[in-house]
């Protein structure tokens, strides 16, 4: 999230030249991307002037950079949602709405049932994948794997 910092936020904002330094160290860890809703948030503006502020045009999924516009990360499809990188938001506020001090936060999200899922799930390809690159004397054709096998005939 970006935000203007409050007097008791002040360890965190950094400024001028301090801030170009440091956004990159300081957001390097997560590059997540946020959407309309954060980006109006925390530049304090109203939902249709964030809309006003981005590069968008209805023939042109993905217009060319412009320096005086809110740039959105690259679409796919005119219905993906608009998504925008924490340092795009901090350059916008910073060149074109001369935000003097500006902190950017980003959260990591809690995890989510889903997460849990996928994160058990990789857990078990893992174990799968090491199971199977400890099998040592696998067949090299089929035949001989059918060999090997006891069942009765059909």
């Amino acid at each position: 999230m970006l935000s203007s910092p409050s007097s008791s936020d002040r360890s965190d904002s950094y400024s001028g030249d301090d801030f170009l330094k440091n956004i990159d160290a300081s957001i390097s860890c997560n590059d997540r991307l946020v959407g309309i809703d954060e980006v109006q948030k925390s530049l304090n503006r109203s939902r249709a002037s964030v809309y006003r502020y981005t590069n968008t045009d209805p023939r042109n999924i993905n217009p060319s950079f412009n320096p005086r516009k809110l740039n959105p990360e690259f679409r796919t499809d005119q219905k993906d949602p608009i998504l925008f990188h924490p340092n795009e938001v901090a350059r916008f506020a910073k060149d074109v709405l001369r935000i003097k001090e500006v902190t950017v936060e980003v959260l990591n999200s809690p995890s989510s049932a889903t997460q849990q899922v996928l994160s058990s799930i990789l857990d078990e390809l893992r174990a799968i994948r090491s199971h199977l690159e400890g099998m040592n004397d696998s067949p090299a054709d089929f035949s001989s794997r059918r060999d090997r096998q006891n069942r009765p005939a059909a």
